[in-house]
């Protein structure tokens, strides 16, 4: 792969099937997906009298990339936090005053529901997610770091871990499944430092490694890129290609439109909580409905123009100079 992003490689197979599955979908909003992994209903959250998100419908297409973009405050994050149980939509159905059942929030991953779960039985489901600002352990190890994200571990059974021979045979299998991910991360030389040691590039490959380490259908990346320096973000790049690449499917949120444009198969558009737009990112970059939401609905007005004054507003300003006027005079 090139290290220049402004050259495009050619498309692996799996790169062109992603693409093709996706060919015939209609660029819009909660548009169906011909085998979706992920489908949400009703996702509401609420802060207050504040609305942060409100998705009626999405669709998340298998075995593709597809990014979350939005300008900041869109509600990207509540909706990754929703979506993976670290928080509870306020359509969540309830026993006692809760939504009619055609208006609850409704999550479906890989054909299961995952209502009202909680984030560990989002996780052992299959969906992993990683954290804008990482959550390794500083005090652990790198290796202590990844072996807690594995799954099956008999040792965590208080009795059981008092008896070697029960998970001694677990503990040899999952450090050597952590050390071949540290190999293909380029951290194995870092096994043995404290994770606080790290580089702010090399916490976030850590994370998205320790996340592979429970073997998920579908991760979830949230802002990859923030804080990475630039030698870090051409590997970034290229590990969450091949996850692509083997089968996985990948949804993340960025801020870096040229990546979002370099790597995404499908793109997903948030402002103010809302979905405003779907489609191949060519074809969503260049939607009114983006421009105006991170560009504001009259970018391309020119606010110095005299034309755009009418009678009542031209009165209004002459009345606060006169008042100004006054006040300076009393003064």
């Amino acid at each position: 792969m090139s290290t220049d992003l402004g050259v495009t490689p050619a498309p692996t197979k799996a790169a062109a099937a992603a693409t093709a599955s996706v060919a015939a979908v209609s660029p819009l909003p909660g548009v169906p997906k011909p085998d979706p992994i992920l489908v949400v209903d009703n996702i509401v959250r609420q802060f207050g009298g504040m609305t942060a998100v409100n998705v009626p419908h999405l669709e998340v297409q298998r075995g593709i990339i597809t990014a979350l973009i939005g300008p900041n405050g869109a509600g990207k994050t509540t909706f990754f936090n929703l979506i993976t149980g670290f928080d509870k939509p306020s359509s969540a159905p309830r026993l006692i005053g809760g939504p009619k059942s055609d208006h609850a929030a409704r999550s479906m991953f890989n054909g299961r529901s995952v209502n009202n779960m909680g984030a560990a039985k989002v996780a052992q489901r299959g969906m992993v997610r990683t954290f804008q600002l990482t959550k390794a352990l500083s005090r652990l190890t790198v290796l202590e770091n990844m072996l807690l994200g594995a799954k099956d571990q008999p040792g965590e059974n208080l009795f059981a871990a008092v008896i070697k021979p029960l998970w001694a045979a677990r503990e040899r299998e999952i450090t050597a499944q952590a050390e071949d991910l540290l190999q293909r991360f380029k951290l194995l030389e870092k096994k043995n430092d404290m994770a606080g040691s790290l580089s702010g590039g090399q916490k976030k490959l850590l994370e998205m490694a320790r996340a592979l380490m429970s073997e998920p259908t579908m991760i979830m990346l949230d802002e990859p890129m923030a804080g990475v320096n630039p030698a870090l973000t051409q590997s970034l790049l290229g590990h969450i290609k091949s996850l692509r690449d083997e089968g996985m499917t990948v949804l993340f949120v960025e801020h870096d439109m040229h990546m979002v444009r370099h790597i995404s198969d499908w793109v997903v558009v948030m402002a103010e909580g809302k979905v405003v737009a779907e489609g191949p990112s060519a074809t969503v970059m260049d939607d009114q409905a983006v421009i105006d939401a991170y560009l504001g609905a009259h970018h391309d007005t020119d606010l110095g123009d005299d034309s755009l004054l009418t009678d009542e507003v031209a009165e209004e300003l002459a009345k606060e100079v006169e008042l100004e006027n006054r006040t300076e005079g009393d003064a």
